[in-house]
């Protein structure tokens, strides 16, 4: 990654530009002020390619954060229902590329009519998250999907183990069109943590090593690779060991529950990203004032290093950009 220069006069650091400062805080260097970045889920209405990137470009500009998340919505499918074990072998067989295409182009085309400053991060869907689109987008749902993939592994690794190392060789090619397409990080969502969903064991041996690939594969293209850990009830021990291949680590710190402090204490160098909720308390349903102060908080609390502000994961898709930009101007003034 090329030098950012973080030169400071005075003890007081000269403004950077979004990416510099995004950069600059995953390095661990002085910032001019926290860098902080948020994203949801657009209406499901809309989906053609031109009103999609129209709506991120509005996204980016009114919220005016550092961090602009492209989302993705290109989910693993194989076209047709999957409802038994021999109709899921056969996808290692299906053709994934367009997928991974169609969302390449939604990057190329963001990328060329957004702020050139902004520090531009791509959707990765975990192995444990797209394992299950596959049903998911036939119909099936999530709770039954996740079901249907755990069993089929308790009671015929055999036959579904392929499928997981076909899903991770997608993710894989999915890193490196990103790289191409030009992004700076890839978000990688990583889900399977939950304490009801694995155990310790099932985790270490179906999820842990197709994830640390996936991350591996992110750090060869010279991408930042930013984690997220997602869902209720989560054993982040699991995570202990992904840290050497993250740069970022953002989870949901009130789900898990996992203070950033024990973050900071499980995840080491990594920058941590978050510090509000993402559909509740003072993100959703506080006063501006209250929310201004709680930003005021953070930042006091955490410092200007090696911080990213953020929420647990994506917002409503209702709440009001406005909210999102008070917050942007909030740390500008910190």
């Amino acid at each position: 990654m090329p030098g950012i220069s973080t030169t400071q006069t005075d003890k007081k650091v000269i403004p950077l530009e979004k990416r510099e400062r995004v950069i600059a805080a995953i390095r661990g260097e002085a910032v001019d002020h926290v860098p902080c970045g948020f994203s949801l889920h657009f209406p499901k209405s809309v989906t053609a390619h031109e009103a999609v990137v129209k709506e991120h470009l509005d996204f980016f500009t009114q919220t005016d954060t550092d961090i602009a998340k492209i989302m993705n919505e290109n989910l693993l499918n194989i076209g047709r229902p999957i409802s038994t074990l021999e109709e899921l072998a056969q996808l290692p067989h299906t053709d994934l590329r367009p997928l991974i295409d169609l969302q390449a182009e939604l990057t190329r085309d963001i990328k060329a009519q957004c702020d050139p400053q902004l520090f531009l991060l791509g959707t990765l869907h975990g192995i444990c998250a797209s394992s299950i689109h596959p049903m998911e987008t036939q119909g099936m749902e999530y709770l039954t999907a996740r079901n249907f993939i755990l069993n089929g592994l308790r009671q015929n690794e055999a036959a579904v183990l392929p499928v997981l190392e076909a899903v991770c060789d997608w993710l894989c090619e999915f890193t490196k069109s990103y790289a191409q397409a030009g992004v700076d990080g890839i978000y990688y969502a990583s889900l399977g943590g939950e304490r009801d969903l694995l155990t310790d064991e099932e985790f270490e041996k179906w999820i842990k090593p197709f994830d640390l690939r996936v991350m591996q594969t992110i750090r060869e293209t010279g991408c930042y690779c930013f984690l997220h850990i997602c869902k209720d009830g989560l054993n982040m021990e699991r995570y202990r060991d992904f840290a050497p291949l993250a740069d970022v680590v953002n989870w949901g710190i009130y789900e898990a529950p996992c203070s950033l402090e024990e973050g900071k204490k499980l995840f080491g160098d990594c920058t941590i990203m978050g510090g509000l909720p993402n559909r509740s308390g003072v993100m959703t349903e506080g006063t501006q004032e209250q929310l201004d102060d709680a930003v005021r908080q953070l930042v006091s609390e955490q410092g200007k290093t090696k911080f990213i502000l953020g929420a647990d994961c994506t917002l409503p898709s209702e709440i009001s950009w406005s909210r999102i930009r008070s917050i942007s101007d909030t740390v500008h003034t910190i």
